[in-house]
């Protein structure tokens, strides 16, 4: 299953240095929150508005393969967000090299997501 995971881009760049991403979601870590968010593609813009709105830092979308994830050992779970809505969860740091595609990414004016 593709999943998407909305970053700063700074956050990705510090990742492909240290070898591992570990940002949760704006300004939480994995170890704040013990998985890292993630989404759907379909689900993404809400996201976006939901948790970065107003956010100035430069955006990219990782884009990912849950099955690449698991096949390294590392948990992918579909959970409720809180609304009934099923979103992946990566139970672990995401590796560079399991990243197919990093899109850029800005949130316009009116608030909606373009990558």
């Amino acid at each position: 299953m593709e999943i998407l995971h909305l970053a700063h881009r700074t956050d990705w760049d510090e990742a492909l240095v240290t070898g591992e991403y570990r940002t949760s979601t704006r300004g939480a870590s994995l170890d704040d929150v013990g998985f890292i968010h993630a989404s759907r593609r379909e689900q993404l813009p809400a996201v976006a508005r939901f948790v970065h709105a107003g956010d100035t830092e430069e955006l990219c979308v990782l884009v990912l393969d849950s099955e690449t994830i698991e096949a390294a050992g590392t948990d992918v779970r579909l959970e409720d967000g809180g609304d009934g809505q099923l979103f992946p969860h990566v139970f672990g740091p995401i590796r560079p090299e399991w990243v197919h595609d990093v899109l850029p990414a800005v949130i316009g004016a009116d608030g909606e997501l373009r990558f």
